[in-house]
């Protein structure tokens, strides 16, 4: 890493989760010193831990991603390697979409099936490692400091979480949120006089019920991970992966009140639900390493900060405080590096930060991927959100790629390339891919009336 011309003395980073801690990372390249203050205690920490309950669940890292962190952090698969994490091919795994298994292909896109906590300890390691960053751990962030007319940010109010001190003005000549979808944000702006952001939300009611377990060598017959995904005709899905040597995990998805259940028998009779026997085969008599635990997501949320016409200085926003995508599409890890990389750029660029239009940018970044999963979510009937022309053909085309997916491997790759988030949704739309699909449709079967009635939304199911 080598410094560049200092933008500032101090930044200030909140939250020391993947995104803030991409941040640190880049932000060292440009500022003398680099803070990160969270309220739990992170280093060293490769458990999940309570500021982050999502983290007990099954994580992907996609490509796009992978090839940034091995930018940030040099050598960064070989350590992931070294320590007994599984590092594969993204269009190897065994994917199930609607039901049936789509065709494995040579992409060349690589996918890191870390446990979540496994991988931010070694992010965080390597990042607090670096001289002129200093992490603060169980410290809360009271507020801004802003100069007498509110227009720009000078620093943070902290204080250690066990009161053990008294209120601190940490001056800084950056602020950066990073503190997830619980960001105070907006309700600071307002305190300063500035509008709050408006909020888009695609409503899912999703939950996540995950178990550990002991792995065995027959479970995964030579794959990373198998994963059948939830559909409008088969809503349940789940990913069953290995996560090192000796454990894997299986995380069970079930959307609009249809929740996998918490209690060791109602988890089973989920799994055995499934549209393959084979994960249920692979469970059923295995040994457990936890019980089931669950986490609820109840919507998408895209913070619009690109939209204000006004914005004080000196304050960026990124991550989940930006922008929280529905989990089940993997995309958080991957959209946080690629803000990473648009920090970077925008330092590299201006002699100082610019507040208005760094958001616009991490506008354009969040762009794609937020149309991927919005627009995957509204396939849903009882998902809540606006369907646009756009969103309805588009659900209509992805459901006959996937179907000539089954049949033809240069099309998984061709999908796998827009789910890593390496290529744009525009990609699939190319003349010769769409001849491909339209050809290999001639042959599917016309669908059966055997959708999964789901409870009414409001309602939760029994198993709930």
């Amino acid at each position: 890493m080598v410094m560049n011309e200092p933008v500032g003395k101090r930044a200030v980073v909140i939250g020391g989760s993947v995104a803030g801690t991409l941040a640190a990372r880049v932000l060292s390249e440009f500022y003398r010193e680099v803070v990160v203050v969270d309220r739990d205690k992170v280093l060293g920490v490769d458990k999940p831990r309570r500021g982050t309950p999502h983290t007990w669940h099954a994580h992907g890292l996609h490509a796009r991603g992978y090839f940034i962190l091995e930018e940030l952090f040099p050598n960064l698969l070989e350590e992931l390697r070294d320590s007994g994490v599984p590092v594969g091919d993204l269009a190897r795994m065994k994917w199930y979409f609607n039901g049936k298994q789509v065709e494995p292909a040579d992409s060349g896109l690589p996918s890191i099936t870390a446990l979540r906590p496994v991988l931010e300890h070694h992010l965080r390691q390597r990042t607090a490692a670096i001289p002129n960053v200093t992490y603060r751990e169980r410290t809360d962030v009271h507020g801004l400091l802003a100069t007498r007319e509110g227009k720009r940010i000078i620093g943070v109010r902290v204080q250690a979480r066990d009161g053990s001190s008294e209120e601190e003005r940490l001056g800084a000549d950056l602020v950066v949120d990073a503190s997830g979808r619980g960001s105070r944000t907006p309700v600071w702006l307002e305190e300063l006089g500035f509008e709050r952001p408006a909020e888009e939300r695609v409503k899912i009611g999703l939950a996540y019920t995950t178990r550990m377990f002991r792995k065995r060598p027959e479970m995964f017959d030579g794959w990373q991970s198998i994963n059948p995904v939830a559909s409008p005709a088969h809503p349940r899905g789940a990913f069953f992966g290995q996560v090192n040597e000796d454990e894997c995990i299986l995380s069970l998805t079930g959307i609009l009140g249809d929740h996998p259940p918490t209690d060791p028998r109602g988890y089973l009779e989920y799994v055995k639900s499934l549209p393959v026997p084979e994960i249920y085969e692979a469970v059923k008599d295995a040994q457990p390493l936890i019980e089931p635990v669950t986490f609820k997501f109840p919507a998408s949320s895209r913070r619009r900060y690109e939209r204000l016409k006004r914005f004080p200085e000196r304050l960026f926003v990124l991550g989940d405080a930006f922008c929280s995508f529905n989990p089940v599409y993997g995309q958080g890890m991957t959209v946080a590096s690629m803000e990473a990389i648009a920090l970077r750029e925008h330092l590299t660029r201006r002699s100082e930060p610019d507040s208005r239009r760094f958001l616009r940018e991490i506008g354009k970044v969040v762009n794609d991927p937020w149309e991927i999963s919005t627009s995957g979510d509204l396939d849903f009937p009882g998902a809540e959100g606006k369907r646009t022309l756009k969103v309805k053909m588009g659900n209509a085309y992805m459901a006959k790629l996937q179907y000539a997916a089954t049949l033809d491997p240069d099309i998984t790759a061709a999908f796998m390339r827009v789910a890593g988030l390496i290529d744009p949704p525009t990609a699939l739309m190319k003349p010769g891919l769409m001849l491909k699909v339209l050809r290999a449709n001639r042959r599917r079967p016309v669908p059966g009336a055997t959708v999964t009635e789901l409870p009414r939304p409001g309602r939760e199911s029994r198993a709930a």
